[in-house]
């Protein structure tokens, strides 16, 4: 069975933005510059700009360089918030991946959280607490993750599996990720992640990090070897539906275009599916988990990017999604 996305072959001016100066910045270069090749292998005209701290830099070199669409391929802070898409919004250039608010709410844990609840969709319990009070007493009962409200990469996440004063002090003291922490509940169990291109969810991915399999951290995610994938997930044929649906429904209730990835936490003793988050940026770099599902369906890199631009750009035709085997599990 055949599923169908779409692409077209005509050549484009295409402006990719990479670097930024976020904590992801290593990561972006990556992505750029894979994303870059592939362009240019599918035929596109491209225009590769690091992006800096000074924007007049970035839009005088977007002014200078006159694409008709843009590849985002920055990563964290400034480059997945919403500030680069209002930029692009003012030069009236079209843009991968998704606007405004949408990247601005998906970038913010505390409101995608609010957004994911409003639509009904599973999230772990959870709150904000200020470094101050981190100090004071627990934000919930061990255990339980404190992370950034507006990092990615899995950035500044602690996980406390017993509560202890000293490590709650020691992570609030050193505390560098803005005014609050959001702290939520542990979900014990895999790691999995579904893409959804346009309207299509991809697949289900399980993610092993390499390191005494346990959290997929930043060096997990971009290390060479730091984590297995295995897809499709090895997982009951319920639980593979159901998360192929919740991305989709994820990717509609924060309004995401283009592409988005859902993560989550699986708890094999309750059967409980947790989404972590939803990123309107996926990664773009060789170890990454949206082209590795897009080769998986049948769609090379260069087609997966070629496919971007063209969805920025309203223009894109049918493409072919190949099945994948059943692994599904009791």
């Amino acid at each position: 069975m055949t599923q169908h996305l779409s692409s077209s072959p005509t050549s484009q001016s295409v402006a990719v933005l990479m670097g930024g100066t976020s904590s992801e910045r290593s990561v972006s270069l990556s992505s750029g510059k894979a994303v870059t090749a592939a362009l240019k292998e599918a035929g596109h005209h491209v225009h590769a700009l690091d992006v800096g701290p000074d924007i007049t830099t970035t839009i005088a070199a977007l002014k200078a360089c006159r694409p008709t669409v843009v590849f985002n391929a920055l990563h964290g802070p400034g480059g997945e918030d919403g500030a680069i898409q209002g930029v692009l919004e003012w030069l009236g250039l079209p843009y991968t991946h998704s606007g405004i608010l949408a990247s601005a709410i998906a970038m913010n844990k505390a409101t995608t959280r609010m957004a994911l609840q409003a639509a009904g969709l599973p999230v772990a319990e959870g709150c904000l607490i200020t470094p101050a009070a981190l100090i004071d007493h627990a934000p919930l009962p061990a255990p339980y993750v404190l992370k950034p409200v507006a990092e990615g990469s899995s950035v500044g996440v602690h996980i406390l599996h017993q509560d202890d004063e000293s490590t709650r002090r020691t992570i609030a003291e050193s505390w560098t990720y803005g005014p609050q922490i959001l702290a939520e509940r542990f979900i014990p169990g895999r790691e999995l992640t579904v893409a959804v291109l346009g309207d299509t969810p991809l697949a289900v991915t399980e993610i092993l990090p390499q390191e005494g399999g346990g959290f997929y951290d930043f060096a997990a995610k971009y290390q060479a070897n730091g984590s297995r994938h295995i897809i499709p997930a090895p997982l009951p044929a319920s639980i593979t539906e159901r998360a192929l649906a919740l991305a989709c429904q994820a990717h509609h209730a924060l309004g995401c275009k283009g592409a988005s990835r859902t993560d989550y936490r699986y708890d094999e003793q309750t059967h409980q599916l947790v989404i972590l988050e939803v990123n309107t940026q996926p990664g773009m770099t060789a170890t990454s988990l949206l082209p590795e599902q897009a080769t998986a369906r049948g769609v090379s890199y260069p087609q997966l990017c070629d496919w971007l631009i063209k969805d920025a750009l309203g223009q894109a035709s049918p493409l072919t999604l190949t099945s994948l085997p059943s692994t599904h599990t009791a």
